[in-house]
């Protein structure tokens, strides 16, 4: 499932979901917290919504790419490991095209809002999309965060390998 968008939003945010005055708009050059893609939430809250059944497809993934793209997913619950909706989204988002996300959220479904990536998910976003946000919760409510923060130490796979 695939959604287009480029240019300011409804919310007056642009496509990849920054405010339209960008960082440092307050004039103290100081970059800003990245803005939550509310929009990016909303369309993998809708995917959960409508999609999500019994114990096989419990979470949605909705991952922003760089072209303003939406790209949305499901898990593929397995009692062997079936992927995650966020490894679920980057093959998506593949086969539709989409090399550069720069956002991702998941939600879990039964009105669980947003959840953060397993461990597994955070590595794997790491080494596809380094310099992608990804949409956590905590008690301030949702916020976008550097994937590279969500894994301090990091062990990045392309550091490590020949040529």
């Amino acid at each position: 499932m695939t959604t287009s968008g480029t240019g300011p939003g409804a919310d007056g945010r642009e496509a990849d979901g920054r405010g339209a005055d960008g960082p440092g708009a307050d004039g103290s050059g100081a970059e800003a917290p990245p803005a939550v893609d509310r929009e990016l939430v909303e369309a993998a809250l809708e995917v959960a919504r409508r999609y999500t059944r019994g114990d096989n497809h419990t979470v949605a993934a909705a991952g922003r790419n760089a072209d303003g793209r939406i790209i949305t997913a499901v898990n593929a619950y397995h009692f062997t490991g079936g992927p995650c909706a966020e490894l679920v989204l980057i093959g998506a988002a593949a086969g539709q095209g989409a090399y550069d996300l720069t956002t991702v959220v998941a939600v879990g479904d039964r009105g669980r809002g947003v959840i953060p990536p397993c461990g597994r998910c955070r590595q794997v976003l790491l080494d596809y999309f380094p310099e992608a946000g990804v949409i956590v919760a905590d008690g301030a409510g949702p916020r976008t965060v550097p994937v590279r923060e969500l894994l301090p130490v990091t062990y990045v796979w392309a550091d490590h390998q020949e040529g």
